[in-house]
């Protein structure tokens, strides 16, 4: 009865008892500061939805708290990606992160159709949004501008340096993947700054390899923007290759040629500074000095 249920949860509450067998029904509006652990067993039954909800049950209050699931020694590969799902986003606001890898598990159908399943499902959702993205620009742009400027391409940026996740900082492999992925997308300083502080914040101060990682990626948000399509940075020079009409000042390259005396160009759409560089911050800081110039 409701007025039997009542009464066991306000008992509960009281520590009048320290362990409460009960089913998903305490999965939504449910707040017990005191109570520290979960066991969820046959967890890989539940959805991510409800093993998030379910997990978010306990830890409401100072006190480390603690969620076991419990599962057989077989179980199926959507039901392994679900708890490696559960388990790559514990940190504080993980909820909108858990239902992309719920999109990427399950499928989904149209967004702009009617379909519950569609295309969405066979391309995966992360190059959908891109393709999503990008056909939003182009008409937006054409509403504007007339005709369509053709897109920058991918930059891509060598620093001849370790730039990962080492196995041994991050050893789950779906929480590696999925922060390349995160990094690969970003299109801002802040959207690096906001991966960097999760990562932080899971995983502790990060070694050089991962410093490196996030260098190479804000060089190739500000790269792009110039319209370069390749960045080269050995010890000995720095060499930009750039698309065919960048949108960059060609005064700014005559300028930057001036203002770095070893700078020249080399080819067609290839730029060379020949500045030497004994270890990956002076690398890094060396191609933020060009780049900059060229701004």
């Amino acid at each position: 009865a409701e007025s039997q249920l009542e009464t066991t949860i306000r008992d509960f509450i009281a520590q009048r008892y320290n362990i409460l067998l009960c089913s998903t029904i305490i999965e939504t509006g449910i707040d017990i500061p005191n109570a520290n652990t979960i066991i969820i067993h046959r967890a890989d039954k539940f959805g991510l939805a409800q093993l998030h909800q379910l997990r978010g049950r306990v830890g409401r209050s100072h006190h480390q708290a603690y969620c076991y699931l419990l599962v057989p020694e077989n179980i199926s590969r959507d039901a392994t990606k679900r708890l490696e799902a559960i388990e790559a986003t514990s940190a504080l606001g993980a909820g909108f992160n858990l239902a992309l890898h719920d999109l990427e598990i399950r499928g989904a159908g149209e967004i702009l159709g009617n379909s519950q399943a569609g295309n969405l499902k066979d391309v995966g959702l992360s190059l959908f949004s891109d393709m999503l993205k990008k056909a939003i620009r182009r008409l937006k742009a054409e509403d504007k501008l007339g005709p369509v400027v053709q897109e920058m391409p991918a930059c891509e940026v060598n620093l001849y340096a370790s730039a990962l996740l080492p196995n041994d900082y991050c050893a789950n492999v779906h929480a590696r993947l999925l922060y390349y992925k995160r990094l690969s997308r970003a299109e801002s300083a802040e959207d690096l700054d906001q991966v960097y502080q999760e990562i932080i914040d899971y995983y502790g101060l990060p070694p050089l390899a991962v410093d490196t990682l996030l260098h190479s990626h804000h060089l190739r948000i500000v790269a792009a923007k110039l319209g370069i399509q390749k960045v080269e940075v050995s010890g000995k020079a720095i060499t930009l290759i750039f698309i065919d009409k960048p949108p960059l000042d060609p005064l700014k390259l005559v300028l930057t040629m001036q203002e770095l005396k070893t700078c020249k160009f080399d080819g067609k759409n290839k730029l060379v500074w020949n500045i030497v560089a004994d270890s990956v911050r002076a690398k890094v800081h060396n191609c933020e000095r060009i780049l900059s110039c060229l701004s």
